[in-house]
């Protein structure tokens, strides 16, 4: 890894509890070192990157570098949450990756519409959704040049 791998913070909205469980252990299983931070509908997710509520402290929602998206949450949906990350200044630098059990084409057009960096379906089974991990892990953290601010905990007020 070039090192940033491990700083990485990485937010995954779910609002199922066991695709989290999943996707945390898959990910620790693919020795991916990066911290995680889940929320678990689309509302929750826009309090956290605006730090709103009990997302209001800078150690409960550091900004994230990496966000995996489900689409089907409640309260806001995650095509949502998606339009308002992408549309707004401060949050639209932030890679999202779609990871949802959806394999709707109206659903990845939407989604790439929207601006997701990537449309992932969840796979099956747990040694396919490791295998994911890690190439998400090695995409991201190793393969990609990725601004500073990523590693760091600038929160998006440089750019206006």
């Amino acid at each position: 890894m070039n090192g940033m791998g491990a700083t990485v913070k990485i937010l995954i909205a779910d609002d199922d509890e066991e695709d989290c469980m999943l996707a945390r252990d898959a990910l620790l299983e693919s020795r991916l070192a990066n911290e995680l931070y889940f929320v678990h509908n689309g509302e929750e997710l826009m309090d956290y990157l605006h730090r709103r509520g009990k997302y209001a402290a800078l150690s409960q929602s550091p900004r994230p570098g990496l966000i995996l998206l489900d689409l089907n949450m409640p309260k806001k949906d995650g095509l949502e949450a998606l339009n308002e990350i992408k549309a707004d200044p401060h949050l639209r630098q932030i890679p999202v990756v779609v990871l949802t059990t959806s394999k709707a084409e109206e659903d990845i057009f939407r989604s790439y519409d929207l601006g997701a960096n990537s449309f992932i379906t969840k796979p099956v089974t747990f040694e396919s959704l490791v295998e994911v991990m890690k190439s998400i892990g090695k995409y991201w953290f190793e393969i990609v040049e990725s601004p500073p601010e990523w590693v760091g905990e600038s929160h998006g007020q440089h750019l206006h």
